[in-house]
């Protein structure tokens, strides 16, 4: 395990476009599957990682909580299956389904995805104006596996209600920290150090 930040992707870029499965149902999912929402989260997620560990039940409580908002949100996983087994897509639809999200799990198995958007750790998190303008990127809140900050997705969660409430986000965002993102051997982006 290597624990990196994230790349904190300039606010205002847009989000590039993708066409990925879903690990549950196998349907495939692109921006456009989203078109409509006000807001659209983006979160680059695994199964074995500590960091994602910690704070699974928020990640799923999100989708519960933000269910009848006008925003959707999807989970992308990019990590090197063949090397990291429990990212494997039948592992990742385990893990779903284990914590019942409410959003679509999609496996970048090329992680094209995941070098478009600069991912570089899980958890990280992209979320999106309806113009599909990024307006946060950054950390679900302060809690980390070993400190004693409990996990309540609070700098995330505000930065959605401004958005659903047309208030600017704050642009005081701190980085998302985590695992790296698990590169196939040579395929590592060069922006991950």
């Amino acid at each position: 395990m290597v624990l990196v930040n994230s790349t904190m992707r300039p606010l205002g870029s847009l989000a590039p476009d993708f066409s990925l499965p879903s690990v549950v149902d196998g349907k495939t999912y692109s921006l456009a599957s989203f078109a409509g929402k006000k807001a659209l989260l983006i979160i680059f997620a695994c199964r074995h990682c500590p960091y994602v560990v910690h704070v699974k039940e928020e990640l799923a409580k999100l989708g519960n909580d933000y269910s009848k908002e006008d925003i959707a949100i999807v989970a992308i996983s990019s990590n090197d299956a063949e090397n990291y087994k429990d990212d494997a897509p039948e592992k990742l639809k385990e893990f779903a389904q284990e914590l019942g999200l409410s959003y679509p799990l999609l496996y970048d198995e090329s992680q094209a995805v995941a070098k478009d958007y600069t991912a570089a750790c899980t958890p990280d998190f992209f979320l999106f104006d309806e113009k599909r303008k990024l307006s946060y990127r950054g950390q679900l809140d302060g809690a980390r596996p070993g400190n004693s900050i409990p996990v309540t997705g609070e700098d995330l969660r505000a930065a959605i209600d401004c958005l659903l409430q047309d208030k600017p986000v704050s642009a005081d965002q701190k980085p998302s920290a985590g695992c790296n993102i698990k590169w196939k051997a040579g395929n590592a982006p060069s922006y991950f150090g």
